[in-house]
């Protein structure tokens, strides 16, 4: 932008962020409408969305496709709300269809793009189409707007007078906001006194844009706004969606905890509960109380923090050989310092955290259309929407929980006529939930669907020569659809079953240092519980000694640990073992052997067995010593170095050197080996 005053450009990050938080709002209310009976209060939150969306795109002026989309939504949404045009499922798909389009050009925009021209022109004939059928049929003249990418004629503008009041002000913003009133027309008086600027502005811009701009650098509570003079000429054809009573407050985006961005976008900032200023303070006089806050730097200073525990630590070591008596203070003050540099690490990582919400809110559109193409009857429930993670896990859950929705939908839940052939209402049930468990995070994808079926995949893993036992217990049996290529799809479909999918979720959860859990009843369902670590930031880990080296084993797959007694060791082969420990025969593990570590105890006797679960398997692992528990700072490994097999990443210990955390699931893999 030209001229005199702030470069509105530098809002266009904001202004993106925002309008993708406002089409997710519109989506989750479209698709939670009654058509027969809409309810008004979720209309007039869709045509806000819409409106807020077509001023803010109308105010920087370089948004053409996005103004000109919304300005026809809005139109037909203005009139739904008013109760002059009657509400049908196939207006909620298009004005869904609508929303995808919009997306897809905040994309464009926000990439230096220009957004699709066909989709753009496609989108527009079907609601003007829209339109032009409700006059027909109601004689109720709702508006065509024409695109505002054509130049408009003199003759065509509205110009307005008004009065604008901005309130509690500095002399810089005041300035500043007075540059802007002068980029939107003709400041003919202004006056600042008393933190408050006055000013009378002729202009050709509506009440909302000027809110729009205002409330870019203020809260709107700080702008009043009065309309005087001339009243808007409206050129044939083109409509104006009352700039009046719809406007007062309408325009104002409301706060929002880091909703999901829109499918296909680049996710955006971390939001520390974070929202523009002026978006939409309750009180006057109040200074907004929260801050967008770019990812970079969020993950600048977790790693900044990190590096503080791990120097932390290497003083704790270092003093331990210090004599308390001599050195109280010093050894009090690196106590002091360790618990407020844990308080730190938990109040940083906090930050990151996001609700499941991010995740949820994406299902409720994929369960709909899903359901219309398969001829079903679902419901979609979530629970725990608030629930928190780690906005690195947040993001990478979000396919493999899409997968086993697709799932349910298509294998899952039966027909109508099938559930009512069984005593089942036809409406299926599918269950979203998140919850914290401990240090750990429990996300479940149930059904109440026909379950899955043992005879169908016994007949499958012996088509594909997997060799599994009658006797097999129905756990054992569920775990087989995670075979690579496994499928018992009859039929191929565009949703799901070509055979692959379920290995690369359990790949997937696996890499985020979780684990997965299948179980079914025939005709009654099935559940996916997908267990997860809160971060990967940090891990709570037990650190052992084998030969001169040191792992760390994440606490969370550990169950026990003990010195096997010889009568306990029973032997497979010459270099296979287990350990028999009440009842039960585990499988047991030198870790020297799986990383080639020199000087290590190869007495099994004389080893101590740290007794390992993942997957529901359990086995023991062999390690020379027990060291102690105590929080890690993980590090990437891959980045810094390679990858190494069993190797999931690496720490800095107190006394500098370097320690390999453990992969459990990839020792699980070797238990499988021996038993097979």
């Amino acid at each position: 932008m030209s001229g005199a005053g702030v470069d509105l450009s530098q809002f266009f990050e904001t202004f993106f962020d925002e309008t993708e938080e406002l089409l997710i709002e519109m989506e989750r209310l479209l698709l939670d409408l009654d058509v027969a009976n809409p309810d008004v209060d979720q209309l007039n939150g869709i045509f806000r969305a819409a409106h807020s969306i077509k001023g803010g795109a109308g105010t920087f002026g370089c948004f053409g496709y996005l103004a000109d989309t919304t300005h026809l939504l809005e139109n037909l949404l203005d009139f739904l709300r008013r109760g002059e045009m009657p509400l049908r499922k196939d207006m909620i798909d298009l004005f869904l269809d609508a929303k995808d389009v919009l997306t897809d050009q905040i994309v464009a925009y926000r990439n230096d793009q220009e957004p699709d021209a066909q989709a753009y022109e496609r989108i527009g004939a079907q609601l003007r189409e829209l339109a032009r059928e409700q006059s027909s049929a109601t004689g109720v003249l709702v508006p065509v707007a024409s695109s505002t990418l054509e130049a408009a004629s003199p003759e065509a503008e509205s110009v307005l007078q008004v009065c604008v009041d901005l309130r509690q002000l500095g002399a810089a913003d005041a300035d500043t906001l007075l540059a802007e009133m002068a980029i939107l027309g003709d400041v003919l008086h202004h006056e600042f006194s008393d933190k408050t600027l006055s000013l009378s502005l002729k202009t050709t811009c509506s009440v909302g844009d000027i809110e729009a701009v205002c409330c870019f650098m203020v809260n709107a509570d700080q702008v009043q706004i009065s309309q005087s003079g001339a009243a808007p000429k409206l050129d044939a054809g083109i409509a104006a969606v009352s700039d009046n009573a719809s406007v007062d407050k309408e325009s104002d985006v409301q706060t929002r905890v880091s909703p999901p961005p829109a499918s296909g976008t680049t996710p955006g900032p971390v939001r520390t509960a974070a929202a523009r200023p002026g978006a939409g303070s309750s009180k006057a006089g109040k200074e907004s109380g929260t801050i967008r806050v770019g990812v970079e730097k969020v993950d600048q200073i977790i790693n900044l923090v990190g590096e503080l525990v791990i120097t932390q630590a290497m003083l704790a070591q270092t003093a331990s050989t210090l004599d308390p008596v001599l050195h109280d203070r010093l050894l009090n003050g690196i106590e002091q310092l360790e618990r407020n540099a844990r308080g730190l690490q938990e109040a940083v990582m906090s930050i990151r955290m996001m609700p499941m919400d991010y995740v949820f809110s994406r299902f409720p559109r994929l369960v709909r259309e899903s359901a219309s193409r398969l001829g079903k009857q679902i419901n979609l429930q979530t629970r725990g929407q608030a629930t928190e993670l780690d906005k690195s896990l947040i993001e990478r859950i979000i396919d493999p929980l899409t997968h086993l929705v697709r799932n349910s939908l298509d294998h899952g839940i039966e027909t109508p006529e099938k559930r009512m052939a069984s005593d089942k209402n036809p409406v299926g049930q599918i269950t979203l939930s998140a919850q914290h468990s401990g240090g750990q995070i429990v996300i479940e994808v149930s059904d109440d669907g026909c379950g899955l079926n043992r005879e169908r995949i016994l007949k499958k893993a012996a088509q594909q020569g997997i060799a599994v036992s009658d006797s097999a217990s129905d756990e054992e049996i569920w775990q087989l659809i995670f075979v690579p290529g496994f499928s018992t799809a009859e039929q191929v479909t565009d949703i799901s079953g070509r055979g692959v999918g379920m290995d690369v979720v359990r790949r997937n959860i696996q890499d985020m240092g979780g684990h997965i859990q299948l179980s079914s009843r025939p005709n009654q369902g099935t559940t996916t519980r997908i267990i997860l670590p809160l971060t990967l930031a940090i891990l709570d880990g037990m650190s052992v000694r084998v030969g001169d080296e040191t792992f760390i084993l994440p606490l969370g797959h550990v169950m026990e640990s003990m010195q096997p007694a010889a009568e306990q060791i029973h032997s497979i082969s010459d270099d296979e073992h287990v350990l028999h420990v009440r009842g039960e025969y585990l499988p047991l593990v030198a870790l020297h052997k799986v990383f080639s570590v020199e000087n290590a105890q190869t007495e099994i006797s004389q080893s101590i067995a740290v007794v390992l679960q993942a997957e529901g398997v359990r086995f023991a692992l062999l390690v020379d010593h027990l060291i102690g528990q105590h929080q890690v700072v993980v590090k990437n490994l891959e980045s810094n170095y390679r990858r190494i097999p069993g190797v999931s990443a690496a720490t800095i210990l107190g006394d500098g050197s370097v320690a390999l955390i453990i992969d459990v699931f990839a020792l699980v893999r070797v238990t499988r080996e021996l038993t097979t």
